[in-house]
């Protein structure tokens, strides 16, 4: 049985290489996943430990972990006063204050932003201070250490910006001195290696602490090099009793698990993003394989019953297809591992042109990559195989004796029944999740779009049928007999054809649905910003960072301006809940644009408004007295009132005064102008333009610009959907191919027959081509039903977050169709040629 298993494999190496690639795709793409995450893992790592020390202290609430301290910089600080104290304490080695700046970017020498997506701008001030592992954590590589009106950055941030030792580097900050410019004395770097494309700036203390602190003389943080002998547990229990105010101790590994695990979960988004799609694409890769080894064992079921009858049992059949199955899956998982691996570098390079630059850092391959892989690649090729591998063994010995052997096929009606359970249980899923809350809620909607699609494909067979009748008839009308062929061909066996189309249906399905999404979203945007964009300007940050206050002031100054509205975004827990919330002047907030209350109104000090599902989930009516969290502590406020669904603001607003009071630094993420009265709307839009020409990061937007920028991050991320649910589509032309193909043989006689009576080879390329289109278009028209389906139920649900129109593009789902067709003609071209070419009487003549 082996060898006759070996046998058939060699002899149909072609088909099953075919049918391996659909699992070469998957696991490409499972593998690259996690080796790029994993590098990216290994590089921040390196970095963490290259430039923590034994022991470190800092401001107490820092450790959440949430976007507060993405969004918000405290402004409390450690004063300087305490570091020699501490560093007098038995055990201390050494102590050294830390400054670490936030919202400064370097201005290359062209006059354009270094950096601003991707990886950050981290400046702090210079110390020659040891890491925990002894080594001096920051080194100048070059140059010498900066003091006074100098600068020392990393080398490939000065490369990039064009920049060399001696050279004024000109930069912008968010704070109270926005425009700054420093020599440039020196190249640095961490202990670590590389830096993951982030950009190093430092300056000497002095300098820091005016940039940063104001010029008080504080730091944000102490590092500590415990003695010889002295373990950094033993370091954070000497400097406990001894801690300044609202500060906390953590040990050099303590800080290095808090930064990976914030690493880990930010990579944890990515990694599920990428297995996503390698997930679509293993599930399109199944219907490939079930076709294929159900097709082939159909082919070869004389050949089976002929080894039943010699005395093969039912058990060393089934394991002989399934041997088969996992030789495929062995040579697909290999070939993927290998291209996974070129992904992974491929990514690599994608990255770095979004400002995550792991060049420096060699790809990581470990073995759990390499075993999951495997795992996964032959436990998918078997899974696939065991319904053909189970029919093969049901075929009766007595079966070589008839000229033609019918495989036993499941119950339609069966499938039917699981079909209509794999609808109710995946409607039930998708409900549910809708209304729950998080990634379980998620993960329950994604389960059910996944049941609902896996009952269209049982059910396919059945809900084809009118489709392929309906092609059927307009085939014959504009092809004639040729037509009427292709259409009896595929009907002959629906539910070869409808598995063949269920891999392209779940492919466009869920395109579709991120299409009637996504047009939903822009439309929601412009109908929106066509009500609530009341200011004649936006001046606001493009790569998402705050900037200095000080912007406001000189907009404020600008010949035709009549009112400005500056605000700041920032996070907060209100009674325990995280919100996202805009601070600003609730009086030029209102005179601006028209917040839609529902209840109460715009706060005053002390005061909160929010959104109103947010208040209705956190049972708050007007005048409630609430509890706000920052990371410095809790502020008493009272609810003003609460307001609809808008893109002006946040889920809750602010006065300033909270914002200082809760110790976050200022720094503005928008800036709303008006105009005076009489004042020309293109000339003061120029204006503004001169009075920021100095911020690259900085843009001036009027409505339909605002508008623009908001449907092009929408619309960036549906092509990056479509690029990656491209391989999906792929999978599923060669499907089809191969599906063909083995038609084309299982059909040789037939083709002979036909060839003799007088179809030219003209007419019998076409015939399979129509053929090809028909199994394509039934594909697509399923997929696009049931993306509807699906677009139309996500974007109803979401009403309430912000998706409040519902656009169906169909243009665009009509190109889906044509699309699809066109797949059909491309993977119909060599099983059409192979027809073609067929010898007339040979063909007659096979057995």
């Amino acid at each position: 049985m082996l060898r006759v298993t070996l046998r058939n494999l060699f002899a149909r190496k072609v088909r099953l290489i075919l049918s391996a690639f659909a699992i070469v795709l998957g696991i490409a793409f499972l593998a690259g996943s996690l080796v790029f995450t994993d590098t990216i893992g290994k590089s921040f790592d390196d970095i963490a430990s290259g430039g923590v020390p034994d022991a470190t202290i800092r401001l107490s609430g820092l450790d959440q972990g949430g976007i507060d301290q993405v969004i918000n910089v405290d402004s409390r600080r450690i004063s300087a006063s305490v570091v020699p104290e501490l560093a007098a304490l038995p055990g201390v080695s050494r102590a050294d204050g830390s400054v670490d700046g936030q919202g400064l970017f370097v201005i290359k020498k062209n006059g354009k932003l270094l950096g601003g997506t991707g990886a950050p701008t981290l400046a702090f001030n210079y110390t020659d201070a040891p890491n925990a592992r002894g080594e001096q954590a920051v080194t100048i590589d070059e140059g010498a250490a900066p003091t006074g009106n100098e600068v020392a950055l990393d080398r490939r941030s000065a490369d990039l910006a064009g920049y060399k030792i001696g050279d004024t580097v000109k930069m912008i900050t968010s704070g109270s001195e926005p425009k700054l410019e420093a020599t440039l004395v020196g190249y640095a770097g961490f202990a670590g290696g590389g830096l993951a494309g982030a950009t190093l700036v430092f300056f000497d203390t002095p300098t820091a602490q005016r940039l940063f602190l104001d010029g008080d003389n504080a730091f944000t943080s102490i590092g500590f090099e415990a003695e010889k002998g002295v373990s950094e547990n033993e370091l954070a229990a000497t400097l406990k009793p001894h801690l300044p105010e609202s500060a906390v101790v953590l040990t050099g590994k303590q800080l290095s698990d808090e930064f990976k695990s914030i690493i880990d979960t930010v990579l944890g988004f990515l990694n599920t993003f990428l297995l996503i799609f390698a997930g679509i694409a293993l599930v399109v890769g199944t219907f490939l394989i079930i076709n294929t080894f159900s097709i082939l064992v159909a082919q070869r079921s004389r050949e089976l019953a002929l080894l039943r009858a010699l005395g093969a049992s039912r058990h060393q059949v089934t394991r002989s297809v399934l041997l088969e199955a996992a030789v495929v899956g062995l040579i697909g998982s290999t070939l993927g591992l290998v291209l996974g691996y070129g992904l992974a570098a491929a990514l690599r390079a994608l990255f770095a042109n979004f400002g995550l630059d792991l060049s420096g850092s060699e790809l990581v391959f470990k073995p759990r990559t390499i075993i999951v892989a495997y795992a996964v690649g032959v436990l998918v090729t078997m899974f696939a195989a065991y319904v053909p591998a189970r029919r093969a063994a049901k075929i009766a010995p007595v079966a070589a004796m008839r000229d033609e052997v019918a495989l036993p096929e499941s119950s339609l009606r069966r499938r039917v029944f699981i079909g209509i359970l794999l609808v109710i249980a995946g409607a039930t899923l998708m409900t549910t999740g809708l209304i729950g809350e998080g990634s379980s809620g998620a993960t329950q909607v994604g389960i059910g779009i996944f049941a609902i699609l896996m009952a269209i494909a049982l059910m396919s067979p059945l809900l084809g049928i009118p489709i392929l009748v309906g092609m059927g008839a307009a085939y014959r009308m504009l092809f004639g007999t040729v037509g009427q062929l292709a259409t009896q061909n595929s009907l002959r066996n629906p539910r070869r054809t409808a598995a063949t189309a269920s891999a392209l249906m779940i492919g466009l399905a869920l395109v579709t649905t991120m299409s009637v999404l996504g047009s939903s979203i822009n439309k929601s945007i412009d109908v929106s910003v066509t009500k609530q964009f009341t200011s004649d300007y936006i001046i606001s940050n493009a790569i998402g960072q705050a900037f200095s206050p000080t912007i406001a002031e000189d907009v404020r100054n600008v010949d035709g301006v009549q009112t400005v509205a500056p605000t700041q975004s920032t996070s907060l827990e209100v009674n325990g809940d995280q919100v996202n919330a805009t601070a600003g002047d609730s009086s030029e907030l209102t005179s601006i644009f028209d917040i839609p209350f529902v209840q109460g109104g715009a706060p005053g000090e002390g005061e909160i408004a929010l959104r109103e599902e947010r208040g209705e989930s956190l049972k708050l009516k007007v005048g409630d007295s609430v509890q706000l969290g920052f990371a410095s502590g809790k502020i008493a406020a009272k609810v003003s009132g609460f307001y609809s669904q808008t893109y002006v603001v946040n889920g809750a607003i602010i006065p300033f005064s909270t914002v200082e009071a809760g110790h976050v630094v200022r720094a503005d993420s928008s800036i709303a102008v008006d105009a005076a009265p009489g004042t020309d709307s293109g000339a003061l839009g120029k204006a503004l333009e001169s009075a920021t020409k100095d911020f690259p990061t900085v843009t001036v937007q009027n409505q339909e610009d605002f508008a623009d920028a908001q449907r092009s991050q929408v619309d960036q991320l549906l092509y990056l959907i479509y690029a990656l649910l491209g391989l999906a589509i792929v999978i599923a032309a060669l499907g089809i191919v191969n599906t063909l193909a083995l038609s084309v043989i299982e059909r040789t006689r037939e083709v002979g027959l036909l060839r003799a009576v007088g179809l030219s080879r003209g007419q019998l390329r076409r015939m399979v081509r129509l053929e090809a289109i028909a199994i394509a278009v039934l594909g697509a028209i399923l997929g696009i039903s049931a993306g509807l389906l699906f677009g139309v139920v996500l974007q109803r649900a979401f009403g309430d977050q912000g998706i409040t129109e519902l656009s169906i593009p169909w243009a665009r789902l009509a190109v889906f169709v044509v699309i699809a067709g066109l797949v059909g003609v491309l993977a119909a071209v060599m099983p059409a040629r192979r027809a073609a070419k067929l010898d007339v009487l040979r063909a007659i003549t096979t057995g």
